[in-house]
């Protein structure tokens, strides 16, 4: 069985509820049906504690608080601290509530803080141990938050399909936490000898990363705060292989873990490629880290000042051809050495990140999608011609959008839905991502 999520920081499931819910049993449940109790770390406190589990194949983490109650006071408020902290940190939220007593004030009160979060959260309605008791689940739905999930984490029942709703929760990448007031987080990378290190020595106006002509001289990652453009930024370079490795497939081994650490790091990340040398394997490479870590991106054209009209001609059509996957990229031409268009990467920067972060009106959003359908139809799949229905962004950061229809729609139609987003609405320099929720009829789901 293939495992996701295994060499990286994993997405992050917080269990929280009032005390005495059944909130550790389930914790308990989670780790314990089919899945592995890799680590048991501790946390700030004794009231928080992180284990990582397994579920069908992917990796995360769960977080035990200790009871959420907003009137706490002492010990109690302590607690509520740290339940508070792992609602903000966490990538999905898991409200447990005790469906033989019904929804309290306090859940209540938690229900009204996490409908103010930005979190995916599932409402488990505990101990229901047979069909009799799912009556009383359903009365959970008055907590605002979406259908309560029956289950019975004592005995197990219902744990495994709130699993599954769990893994269709997390984001594909563990959320964030931005530094609040802090520079934006950029993530300088490339393959190796591009220029990286001598592209941070001109932005930091010294010599801070060691700059070698052998590929691999940086040992260890060096953050450094920049001034361009009149503001602040803050770089990492990692172009560093241990030397400890010597064979080929460790160095790319560990490179690629480094690379992938940076860019989860980040906020934008600046793939740098050498305009003396062809678009590899290596840059394309790169590249996906950053679009499938969802991060925005910058190119920056390394050398361009030392190329003759022909091989820049050469280079655009390789561009153009290589790199035609994200031919919404923010591209610079620069030269590290010289300083030339160096200056001109804090705007590409600051574009990318706005695009990154924009969010369209839903009205707006789909009187376009509903004009552009009209005109252009999703093509029929099995005799029948999918309707969509509604489109909503579910997020930011990079922007994601669901599309509400009636049935599957090809993998080309969804290309030419982002070609459009992107004609209309802009997102230049950043990924974004289309998903689809069929609804084939009135009470069936499923995602496309």
């Amino acid at each position: 069985m293939s495992v996701e999520g295994s060499g990286g920081p994993l997405p992050v499931v917080a269990v929280v509820g009032r005390p005495n819910v059944g909130k550790s049993t389930l914790v308990n449940r989670f780790l314990g049906r089919r899945a592995a109790v890799v680590q048991d770390v501790p946390g700030v406190t004794r009231d928080r504690i992180a284990y990582e589990a397994l579920w069908n194949g992917k990796r995360f983490t769960v977080v035990d608080t200790g009871g959420w109650d907003p009137r706490a006071a002492g010990l109690g408020a302590s607690i509520t601290r740290q339940a508070e902290h792992a609602m903000r940190t966490a990538d999905v939220v898991v409200l447990v509530v005790d469906s033989s007593v019904g929804a309290t004030d306090t859940d209540l009160a938690a229900a009204r803080v996490l409908r103010r979060s930005d979190r995916p959260v599932l409402v488990v309605a505990n101990k229901v141990d047979d069909e009799r008791s799912e009556a009383n689940a359903a009365e959970l739905w008055s907590l605002g938050l979406g259908e309560p999930q029956p289950v019975s984490a004592l005995h197990g029942r219902g744990s495994g399909d709130l699993l599954d709703l769990v893994l269709d929760a997390l984001p594909e990448a563990p959320r964030e936490q931005p530094e609040a007031g802090g520079p934006r987080r950029v993530a300088l990378v490339g393959r190796p000898n591009v220029g990286k290190s001598s592209l941070l020595n001109r932005l930091a106006k010294d010599e801070r990363s060691v700059v070698d002509a052998v590929a691999g001289t940086t040992v260890d990652p060096v953050d450094s705060i920049v001034t361009l453009g009149g503001e602040e930024w803050r770089f990492v370079d990692t172009a560093g292989l241990r030397r400890k490795v010597h064979t080929a497939s460790g160095t790319e081994y560990y490179a690629s873990l480094r690379t992938e650490a940076a860019i989860q790091a980040a906020e934008v990340a600046v793939v740098l490629l050498a305009a003396d040398e062809v678009i590899s394997e290596q840059d394309q490479r790169v590249i996906s880290q950053v679009v499938e870590a969802g991060r925005a991106l910058v190119l920056a054209v390394n050398k361009w000042d030392t190329l003759d009209e022909d091989r820049h001609a050469q280079l655009e059509r390789e561009i153009e051809r290589d790199l035609a996957r994200v031919r919404w990229a923010s591209r610079v031409n620069i030269s590290a050495t010289t300083g030339r268009g160096v200056g001109k990467l804090a705007q590409h920067l600051r574009d990318a990140l706005a695009s990154w972060e924009t969010r369209v009106p839903t009205a707006e959003l789909n009187t376009f999608v509903r004009a552009l359908v009209q005109e252009t139809p999703p093509p029929a799949r099995g005799g029948r011609a999918p309707k969509i229905k509604y489109v909503t962004q579910a997020d930011v950061r990079p922007p994601r959008f669901v599309v509400f229809s009636t049935g599957f729609l090809e993998a080309g139609y969804r290309r030419f839905l982002e070609r459009k987003l992107r004609e209309r609405f802009g997102f230049h320099g950043t990924p974004i991502d289309i998903s689809v929720k069929v609804r084939e009829g009135r009470g069936t789901d499923r995602r496309g």
